[in-house]
């Protein structure tokens, strides 16, 4: 089996997915609505967990939510701690403050 991880956005099922060669690895699944992105769980198939798969998924989504101009609401707790170590990805989270009453992000 090849190590190497292909990762796609399967927008119909709201998810961003990483693939070992035919095999589905892991995932993060989402709600995205206008302006905001909510990234909510994170999970790795058996048989792939300690191989950065989470990691590469994170990564990944949160720089597809940058470049479509997108806050961030992390409720996945491996993305908020993924993001507490990448702090480089810290302005793209929602803040309380920068929502309306509607909870959507203001000026993202």
């Amino acid at each position: 089996m090849s190590d190497a991880v292909r990762l796609t956005n399967d927008e119909a099922a709201h998810r961003y997915e990483a693939w070992v060669g035919d095999d589905l690895a892991g995932v993060i699944t989402y709600r995205l609505l206008p302006r905001r992105i909510v990234l909510v769980h994170t999970e790795t198939e058996a048989g792939f967990e300690g191989r950065g798969i989470a990691g590469r998924l994170a990564a990944w989504a949160l720089d597809d939510a940058r470049a479509r101009g997108l806050a961030v609401t992390p409720l996945c707790a491996f993305v908020a701690s993924y993001i507490r170590r990448h702090p480089e990805y810290a302005d793209l989270v929602a803040s309380k403050g920068a929502r309306g009453g509607d909870g959507h992000a203001r000026g993202v």
